[in-house]
């Protein structure tokens, strides 16, 4: 169980997070949703020790620490591999630091992915980094997988066929927050929506309740952000009466 109770970010006068508090479960697919700027990095920077913070992020009970930091894995458009060394490098490297390291996993993604096994990353294209940061953090055997914004670069096709091969390869304990723009692409895939905005968490519901009020995913978040339907129309009859002006 990874818990988060009052966690409280400043960035000077910035309030980038307001007193958050979220329990994540074994299992669970979230889908953790907002604008730019919400807070999604900064909260998922904060649950695995990058930034300082106010109030407390447990697992099990327990502070993150070297202990148990290994449970958490975290793949980033920003990238945490080694660039200048190859794929089949960093499997040899994981698989001797990480004893839960996923050997066949890694070997059936990069596959999926058709990654060449001995080519210096640094020469791979932004989205094939992307797909081998992806990679990294599903192989490394973590119980809690943090993706903030993995597939930039990658072409549509890849990202379909990837969330069904991911719902097929998940184990009943591993749980996946996932950060992404790319909300309808993900609708039928995460388990629980998690909503940011301006710091706060303003909505949390499982797939099961929204299936109960008769709310597509991409109806929940626009009903729940206050979304107006006509703002494309108020923009353009604006913006026209302007320049007629």
């Amino acid at each position: 169980m990874l818990e988060i109770k009052d966690l409280d970010k400043w960035y000077g006068s910035k309030h980038a997070l307001d007193k958050i508090s979220l329990t994540f479960g074994p299992g669970e697919i979230v889908g953790l949703f907002g604008e730019n700027g919400a807070g999604k990095t900064t909260l998922m920077k904060c649950i695995l020790g990058f930034l300082r913070y106010n109030g407390s992020v447990r697992l099990d009970g327990e502070q993150i620490s070297r202990k148990n930091i290994a449970r958490l894995s975290f793949a980033t458009c920003g990238h945490s591999f080694f660039p200048d060394i190859t794929p089949k490098a960093h499997a040899e490297f994981f698989a001797e630091h990480f004893a839960t390291f996923r050997r066949k996993r890694f070997d059936g993604l990069m596959e999926f992915f058709g990654l060449p096994e001995n080519k210096i990353l640094k020469n791979f294209s932004t989205g094939q980094q992307n797909q081998f940061e992806v990679i990294l953090a599903l192989s490394q055997g973590a119980d809690f997988i943090l993706m903030d914004e993995p597939f930039a670069g990658s072409d549509v096709f890849n990202r379909e066929d990837f969330y069904k091969v991911l719902a097929g390869i998940l184990e009943p304990g591993e749980t996946v927050i996932l950060s992404t723009h790319l909300i309808e692409e993900v609708s039928n895939f995460v388990s629980r929506t998690v909503l940011i905005h301006e710091g706060k968490i303003i909505g949390d519901a499982s797939a099961e309740e929204l299936e109960e009020k008769g709310l597509s995913l991409i109806d929940y978040v626009k009903e729940t952000y206050n979304y107006r339907a006509d703002r494309v129309a108020r923009a353009i009859e604006s913006i026209s009466g302007a320049e007629q002006q």
